[in-house]
């Protein structure tokens, strides 16, 4: 068993070695595509990144392939009519920062809630005087999530840790986890209206363009904070910046912006300095960025060496569980 890993970083290598020792290994720093295809050609396993174009000519090319496990979520670099014709299976990573992104949510709340960010900066000046950093508890205050998936129910779970009610918004409802967490379903009307904090855990699709908008957004509860740790698009940043200027919202947490959403996989963003550049200039020219109740992050939410760790050990788990005859992740159907 031949298995050759493109787009690696010397600690995943090193990571890979310890995980998957007694295989033949080969790793490679650059992408797999059509002009360098041959170095794949005794390979029967490929794992790769979001950069490597797995396309007909590369699968037909190589006859010894078995399985290409991809360290991603999205796989739209992968052809997989072609591969499930071969009979390849191609396997993801479908989830491995839930429970970073949940706590950096809170991060973000706590940082509003209590003013940290604010003292912070204070502190640095010198200024130890606390006029105007009053806080308020999280306790008995009212949360609304808005898309109750994998992130979403790690923040309920943590939001529930703080005593805090809690509401959610989501197409697919499941009743049984409302009843065992104590979260209740509601409208996302509903939600806006009776909310003191806002949290959005949604993907970026069509449906979901500006969830939040100039109609809605004046449902939000005087007062209320909004977090936004999904993607930028979600949230319409014009309604944003005016929600703001009425004070319809006193604070805003955000790990992204409008404009972002170009990049595909969080991960994207160690790889790719083109990228990290885009957020650069989007960063410099945003109207939020300058008001002092609006508290921003690069889009680490998901940046944790635990996460970054959780692909490896899913992307070994899919070639382990291959090899035993009992694939697992599988997206080729």
């Amino acid at each position: 068993m031949k298995i050759g890993f493109f787009e690696v970083k010397n600690w995943e290598k090193k990571f890979l070695k310890k995980r998957l020792k007694n295989i033949s290994l080969e790793f490679y720093p650059f992408a797999l595509e059509e002009s360098n295809w041959k170095i794949a050609k005794n390979f029967n396993v490929i794992s790769v990144f979001i950069y490597s174009r797995i396309n007909k000519e590369v699968i037909s090319s190589l006859p010894s392939l078995k399985l290409v496990t991809t360290r991603s979520t999205g796989f739209d670099h992968i052809d997989l009519k072609e591969a499930k014709k071969r009979k390849i299976l191609v396997c993801n990573v479908p989830f491995y920062g839930e429970n970073t992104v949940a706590e950096h949510t809170f991060a973000l709340i706590l940082s509003l809630s209590r003013n940290v960010h604010k003292s912070y900066l204070r502190t640095l000046r010198g200024d130890f005087s606390i006029e105007g950093l009053k806080g308020f508890d999280l306790k008995d205050k009212v949360l609304g999530v808005i898309g109750a998936g994998h992130i979403g129910l790690h923040v309920i779970r943590i939001a529930k840790g703080f005593g805090m009610q809690v509401l959610a918004s989501d197409a697919h409802q499941n009743k049984f986890l409302a009843e065992v967490l104590g979260f209740k379903y509601v409208s996302l009307d509903n939600l806006l209206r009776n909310s003191h904090i806002i949290t959005l855990h949604v993907p970026y699709t069509k449906s979901t363009h500006h969830l939040i908008n100039r109609e809605n957004i004046n449902l939000i509860k005087k007062g209320a904070i909004l977090i936004n740790t999904s993607r930028g698009a979600v949230v319409d940043s014009e309604a944003l910046i005016e929600a703001l200027d009425k004070k319809i919202l006193s604070g805003v947490g955000l790990d992204v912006l409008e404009g972002e959403e170009l990049i595909k996989e969080e991960k994207q963003l160690l790889y790719d300095k083109k990228k990290l550049e885009v957020l650069a200039n989007l960063v410099k020219g945003h109207i939020l960025l300058s008001r002092d109740n609006v508290v921003f992050t690069p889009h680490i939410g998901f940046y944790s060496q635990e996460a970054l760790e959780r692909i490896l050990e899913t992307t070994v788990g899919n070639i382990f569980r291959f090899l035993e005859g009992r694939p697992q992740n599988v997206v080729t159907g």
